[in-house]
């Protein structure tokens, strides 16, 4: 290729031009429009309402503020319904019983919001992004109200996996709308406020959970989304403008094929049965996870009978896709190299996120003695970091590139996470806030150019499968997590029972959390033991975070392409 800044990839990697794409910059080996798509032109001053993909920086530019402020709002109901219900479990338990299923109140969504990431995806590839997030908030507010209205806790649980359903929506194709408006440099700083109110909902949503269930009454945690959610709506059905999808669509290349590809018109096809294959084995595979080990052992009839049929759908649904002539989950997807390595990069982050989300407060509570809102302000300070590097690593990326700019984030973490068991005991508070605080910039300076960098190598017609992608497997990764970190903690704290050299202590995992809850009920001695064990327990947890950390990085080294394939922003 040639141009200024253009440069040709080792080991036959396809050119591409700098992640630090300017004005002045020519694209690299740019696809040919389709001859019946007539060019993009700057959109006359009537038509300066904001759009997904606005053909010029005027059209960006101009009263996309109402569109943001629905993004946010829209961002800011997906973030609270994950954690506000978890300070009001003891209200509603004593409202409608329950208490041996309470769990699948958090379950539930989760199955649903991570399971409908793809399908949403394709769906505003296909139909665009704006009847996805319209249905996505109805279906949320439909949720919400049938919640409000629940009689029982089947029913509130059935009515939470509708809330995951319209939740699914909001987190994938809010972020895609976010890629739409803004141009590759401007990308951060609508990442960084949307970081900010996920982070903000985040911390918030327990508190106001207990507020509402404590001085009103538990349904209103579900009544307030109304509200918040109308205006979203009205935001979005107001000002929302997509462009014509046949003259704007940008199709993106795959890392090692010839730049022939010919720009086309999504087609308005829709691969329902695959959609419901992947539907079908997400949620045996995530149950299997969720659910192993708490509501029965790993190894018994039902993780038997979830994780085989959740193999035996997965080998069906790659059937499906393959025959499907526009699949839900396409081939490119892990065919790109750049797509594939983020994927797993980000898995492996959904991973490591377990660590300080799960097992942190757990450790300022039992180990360090701190109340539930001071183990929260502990946690929070992940949350003020995160952000503030994720809206300055553009600066950073824009000279190195966004693979070596993640590398340095993740790097950083490795090296903050492996720090965490070097911590005294019991040690003060304000030392494991700073762990938190470094390790937020490290993830900010480590997610956001991956998934700005993924957005950006992808045109307008693939920018939804994409990031629907990414966002899917960080959820499963989670999910792991979960379930592979709950089996770590849970085999340390048992051999420490066994080999506990004093009587009087519990004799199963789940009396360990309730007697340091009530130390009274136990010696002096005993109690100090308890508390030994379970930070035993958390330094292996972030021990096993670092190693989820040193495959992202090692992903990032060998697989991931040295520079993203990046598609010039038109003009």
């Amino acid at each position: 290729m040639s141009g200024a800044g253009g440069s040709t990839e080792d080991s036959g990697r396809t050119e591409a031009i700098p992640e630090a794409a300017s004005s002045a910059a020519p694209p690299a080996a740019p696809t040919p429009s389709p001859p019946t798509a007539p060019p993009q032109t700057p959109a006359p001053p009537a038509a300066a309402a904001p759009t997904a993909a606005p053909p010029g920086k005027d059209g960006r530019a101009r009263g996309r503020g109402p569109v943001v402020a629905a993004l946010m709002l829209g961002m800011a109901l997906a973030a609270l319904d994950g954690t506000i219900v978890s300070t009001a479990v003891p209200q509603i338990v004593g409202d409608l019983g329950g208490f041996a299923v309470f769990s699948w109140l958090f379950s539930g969504y989760l199955l649903a919001v991570t399971v409908t990431l793809p399908v949403y995806g394709k769906l505003s590839d296909t139909f665009g992004r704006k009847p996805v997030l319209i249905a996505g908030i109805i279906l949320f507010l439909i949720g919400s109200l049938l919640c409000a209205t629940a009689w029982n806790m089947a029913s509130l649980i059935a009515f939470r996996v509708v809330q995951g359903l319209g939740g699914g929506a909001l987190q994938g194709t809010v972020q895609v709308i976010a890629a739409d408006l803004y141009p590759l440099k401007e990308r951060p700083k609508i990442q960084a406020r949307l970081s900010t109110v996920w982070a903000t909902s985040s911390i918030a949503g327990p508190a106001l959970g207990g507020l509402l269930a404590g001085y009103a009454d538990w349904r209103w945690i579900f009544l307030i989304n109304l509200p918040v959610g109308a205006v979203a709506l009205w935001l979005v059905i107001t000002y929302l403008r997509e462009p014509d999808r046949a003259a704007s669509t940008r199709a993106a290349v795959p890392d090692r094929a010839p730049r022939r590809h010919v720009d086309r018109a999504p087609r308005r096809r829709v691969d329902w049965a695959g959609a419901l294959a992947v539907f079908a084995t997400g949620a045996l595979l995530l149950t299997a996870l969720v659910q192993g080990g708490v509501a029965w052992p790993w190894v018994s009839a039902p993780s038997f009978a979830f994780l085989g049929g959740s193999a035996v759908l997965a080998a069906v649904t790659v059937v499906i896709e393959r025959r499907a002539s526009d699949p839900i989950i396409p081939g490119w997807v892990w065919r790109r190299r750049t797509i594939a390595a983020v994927n797993l990069a980000l898995g492996a982050l959904g991973l490591l996120m377990v660590a300080p989300t799960v097992f942190l407060p757990t450790y300022a509570q039992s180990v360090l003695g701190l109340g539930p809102i001071a183990a929260g302000f502990v946690l929070s300070a992940m949350t003020l970091s995160w952000p503030i590097s994720a809206a300055f690593s553009s600066r950073l990326y824009n000279r190195i590139g966004f693979r070596l700019t993640a590398i340095t984030g993740i790097s950083l973490a490795l090296l903050v996470l492996l720090a965490f068991p070097l911590l005294p005991y019991p040690g003060r508070p304000w030392q494991p806030a700073l762990i938190m605080l470094l390790l937020g910039a490290a993830l900010g300076m480590f997610q956001l150019p991956l998934i700005i960098g993924v957005q950006s190598t992808v045109g307008w017609s693939e920018r939804g499968t994409a990031t629907a992608s990414i966002l899917f497997y960080r959820q499963v990764g989670q999910s792991v997590g979960a379930a592979l970190f709950g089996a770590v903690a849970n085999g340390v704290m048992a051999a420490r029972l066994a080999d506990a050299p004093m009587p009087g202590l519990p004799g199963d995992l789940d009396s360990v959390s309730k007697a340091l809850e009530n130390p009274a009920t136990l010696t002096a001695e005993a109690a100090d033991y308890l508390r030994r064990a379970m930070d035993s327990a958390v330094d292996y947890v972030y021990l096993g975070a670092a190693g989820a950390a040193a495959i992202s990085l090692l992903v990032l080294i060998f697989v991931a392409p040295r520079r993203f394939p990046v598609l010039k922003d038109p003009e």
